[in-house]
């Protein structure tokens, strides 16, 4: 299940690389992961979340904008694949499993950022514009967050 829930949070932080920080970082302020004495500890910090959130809304907002790059240029995919990472580690440290679930989180970031890529080129094609294609994306990508926090609890 571990493996699972890395994989998943990877391929939010595919979809939309702050969300799957963020809602690691809420699980883990609100006690759902347990990060004592790790060093990724900060990320359950009282401000942790709500700064990481607040960057993730930034997120959703830029990702509509026509200058925002693709997904696919090596700076954003490298970020996303570090998102996933990090998101995947946070499930792993709580679990025991951490360079394990880092992996799935890394796999899971790439089928996000590659899988995303195409589907919402092809949702944009058959709505005839990307706006609703990216909406859908968000509301994936925050479900799929609140999919994995609740399961974590």
């Amino acid at each position: 299940m571990v493996y699972f829930l890395a994989l998943v949070i990877g391929i939010v932080a595919g979809l939309r690389t702050m969300t799957a920080p963020a809602a690691m970082s809420w699980a883990a302020y609100l006690g759902y992961l347990n990060l004592d004495g790790s060093w990724l500890a900060f990320m359950g910090y009282r401000f942790t979340p709500w700064i990481l959130s607040l960057l993730a809304l930034a997120e959703f907002v830029t990702d509509q904008l026509p200058a925002t790059p693709s997904r696919k240029v090596p700076v954003q995919f490298g970020a996303r694949i570090v998102s996933g990472a990090l998101s995947g580690a946070l499930i792993g440290i709580d679990a025991g499993s951490l360079l394990g679930a880092l992996v799935a989180g890394v796999i899971g970031a790439v089928m996000g950022t590659l899988g995303g890529a195409a589907v919402r080129s092809r949702l944009a094609t058959a709505f005839g514009r990307d706006l609703p294609a990216a909406l859908i994306e968000d509301a994936v990508a925050i479900l799929g967050a609140i999919a994995v926090v609740g399961m974590l609890r």
